[in-house]
């Protein structure tokens, strides 16, 4: 069969493609002993999203740096997360339903505001874990290295002081990973958690009782849930609901725990990896 025209133009795009790629692999050759590793991305790659801080050695402080959005078991588990607080409007709310329903829960704590609201915490995390969710909430994957590792430093010591416990986990704001995200974990031996279900406070804040059905019916064995304990009003028809969903999970057999113990379980699990 002969060509058509488009299969002429499309050849012709192809061999165009190669000569261009030839071109410019022999102008690389000839360049590269001058080029450093970590300056090897293209000129539209920003520098956060480097695979390495730097051309010169590095690796994380334990060679590897773990991302979990959900944890391998069978074990009826679920970790319920909350980010971007302390702050005074509902963080005080989230803690009474989690006392009074005897839940265990993972906070990803902004630095700033957890130095700022301190009183809100104080006698309250005793069965909960801290995370680290950064000093100011800014988004790691458009920083350098320095200051996405400042970021996540100073909220790890605003942590300890405050709450006494040494944060494992680092949640970046809006889920965002680059290369400056892992390299600042990796900097300070931390894994990545992300979550598997998010509450879809806005797709349902008009009807919270499918919110509630959704996060009851989606959730499986290690999975992660997203809520948040501060923001924009329609977080609130979670937060509010939050008495019902865990009743609605407990009732399908699911136990309550924090991120670490989620994942401790997992590594029990042959073939999963431990991500402490």
């Amino acid at each position: 069969m002969g060509e058509t025209g488009a299969d002429q133009h499309g050849r012709r795009a192809i061999l165009r493609a190669v000569t261009l790629g030839g071109a410019g692999a022999a102008a690389g050759l000839a360049a590269g002993a001058a080029i450093d590793s970590a300056e090897a991305a293209p000129p539209s790659t920003p520098r956060s999203a480097l695979a390495a801080p730097s051309a010169g050695p590095w690796r994380p402080v334990g060679g590897h740096v773990d991302v979990t959005w959900a944890v391998n078991t069978s074990q009826k588990l679920v970790a319920l997360t909350f980010d971007d607080g302390p702050m005074p409007n509902w963080t005080p709310m989230v803690h009474d339903i989690l006392d009074e329903e005897k839940v265990k829960a993972t906070f990803f704590l902004v630095g700033q505001r957890l130095v700022r609201n301190a009183r809100l915490v104080h006698g309250r995390m005793d069965r909960h874990e801290a995370g680290n969710h950064t000093w100011a909430h800014r988004d790691l994957s458009h920083l350098d290295h320095q200051e996405a590792l400042a970021q996540v430093q100073r909220a790890h010591a605003a942590i300890k002081t405050i709450t006494g416990k040494e944060a494992r986990h680092l949640r970046p704001p809006f889920g965002n990973i680059g290369g400056t995200t892992l390299s600042a974990a990796g900097s300070l031996d931390y894994n990545l958690v992300l979550w598997s279900i998010k509450m879809l406070e806005k797709t349902f804040e008009k009807d919270p009782p499918k919110l509630i059905d959704y996060v009851v019916t989606n959730t499986v064995p290690g999975t992660i849930l997203l809520a948040h304990d501060t923001g924009n009003p329609d977080r609130l028809v979670a937060l509010r609901n939050l008495p019902t969903m865990i009743r609605g999970l407990r009732s399908k057999g699911f136990e309550f725990v924090t991120v670490s113990e989620l994942i401790e379980a997992g590594a029990a699990v042959p073939g999963t990896r431990s991500a402490s």
